[in-house]
């Protein structure tokens, strides 16, 4: 179980750098309107992503123990 939530926890991350990456890309156009919404879904995959790793970590501890 904790493998499965520690995968799961790297794909929200994933999720979070391709928006960031997104956001990026969207700025250096000048469609900073697009980059701003890009930026929004970065910032909540980024805190999906933290939600993530802090249950994949205690799922850890919990099975460790």
């Amino acid at each position: 179980m904790p493998k499965e939530a520690h995968n799961t926890a790297a794909e929200h991350h994933e999720n979070a750098a391709k928006s960031h990456r997104s956001a990026a890309e969207a700025h250096g156009r000048g469609d900073h309107a697009k980059g701003m919404e890009h930026s929004t879904q970065a910032q909540n995959n980024s805190k999906s992503a933290r939600e993530k790793s802090d249950m994949a970590h205690s799922k850890s501890q919990t099975a460790k123990g």
